[in-house]
């Protein structure tokens, strides 16, 4: 039995093409699961004439929306998610299947991907009116993703950044900073009770909101951007919502698109994103030198492949430029493939001798990376 489940996961693996063979063993006989998993996967990875049941054939105008239906409910029956989302993205680049992302009954049967979300921000002005919502509906369900995943990070790590210093002796309890008053009397707490017994209790500083930190998101949109793009703009969108600190956000290529309006709604932001084009990095950075008001209170994060298409000793000046006048300023490579980065590495080693931090940062690290910056312990250093 053991030997009949081995030579028939061979068979899947290597292909309705090699039945014959198999059935020369005396094995690979394939249980009716088996075969809908072999036709699922034959659709992608097998020879033309697999393809959704002879789709190449006929007024070649491809699979049908029916038998793309059947296919993706076959997949996610028989497979787990992560391998679902493989195949969906195989689907697409192997098969040029873009109807996936432009079929409203097909999306809302996909299952949540980066990448697909990538491709599908990428392919955004030729989504049918019909499609847009189911559109939406997908990329929302990546950003809520996201957000789980960042939101309360986010919020613990600049408010334990920002009001560190900043607590008023008088008393309010709506500026209480309950984190703080705890944390200094945990050597009050009472085990009886269950409880910490406070000996002091610290407030904010209102005036404190009067001079906030102001920071600034310049993200490169330019096509091979697109995750670091999906986790930029639910960090803006948080940051945005916080009244501790103000948050800009501009997108370049080789234009300049200042996207602050639409920080209210993440999904809204993402498609304001214009993916593909040129880089223009240095013209970017010269907007968000106009943003400064207070370089001392402004951090600017700029997030690229730093590809730069324009002038490189330009960008290298004006970085530094910034960096001089008080401004923290971080580099974000640009990530993929699960948190891989990829960036140019001579720039990234010349940004890094201006003694700015350049490096990838995993997703999850987005917050502590943030907090380090506002305290500014966040140590010069970029990836070799």
């Amino acid at each position: 039995m053991a030997q009949q489940e081995q030579l028939a996961r061979w068979r899947l693996i290597l292909g309705s093409e090699t039945q014959e063979s198999f059935s020369g063993m005396g094995g690979g006989a394939l249980s009716q699961e088996e075969l809908l998993m072999d036709a699922a996967l034959g659709a992608i990875y097998g020879g033309p004439e697999e393809a959704f049941g002879d789709s190449g054939k006929g007024a070649g105008k491809g699979p049908s929306s029916p038998l793309l239906s059947k296919w993706l409910g076959d997949l996610r029956s028989l497979f787990d998610p992560e391998t679902v989302a493989v195949v969906q993205n195989d689907a697409i680049e192997r098969k040029g299947l873009k109807q996936l992302l432009l079929e409203p009954e097909l999306l809302d049967s996909l299952e949540p991907d980066l990448n697909l979300a990538s491709t599908l921000l990428m392919l955004k002005d030729q989504i049918p009116q019909k499609s847009k919502e189911s559109a939406r509906r997908f990329i929302q369900r990546i950003v809520e993703e996201i957000n789980k995943m960042l939101e309360n990070d986010l919020r613990r790590a600049v408010t334990a950044a920002l009001n560190r210093r900043a607590h008023s002796p008088l008393p309010s309890a709506a500026a209480l900073d309950f984190p703080y008053t705890i944390r200094r009397n945990l050597r009050n707490y009472n085990p009886e009770l269950k409880a910490v017994i406070p000996e002091r209790v610290w407030f904010f500083d209102r005036s404190s909101r009067m001079n906030r930190w102001h920071v600034i998101l310049d993200i490169d949109q330019s096509g091979s951007m697109g995750q670091s793009i999906l986790y930029s703009s639910v960090m803006a969108c948080i940051l945005a919502s916080m009244s501790a600190v103000r948050t800009s956000v501009v997108a370049f290529d080789t234009q300049i698109m200042d996207l602050t309006p639409l920080c209210a709604d993440p999904v809204d932001l993402l498609f304001g994103f214009q993916m593909g084009g040129g880089t223009d990095i240095a013209k970017s950075i010269a907007y968000c030198q106009g943003l400064v008001e207070a370089p001392a209170r402004t951090l600017l994060f700029l997030i690229s492949d730093l590809e730069e298409g324009g002038n490189r000793a330009a960008l290298l000046r004006r970085l530094e430029e910034l960096k001089g006048s008080g401004v923290t300023v971080v580099v974000l490579l640009a990530i993929a493939d699960g948190g891989k980065p990829y960036y140019d590495a001579q720039t990234a080693q010349r940004v890094a001798a201006l003694d700015i931090p350049c490096f990838a940062c995993a997703p999850e690290r987005l917050p502590e990376l943030l907090e380090q910056a506002l305290t500014g312990r966040l140590q010069p250093k970029t990836l070799s």
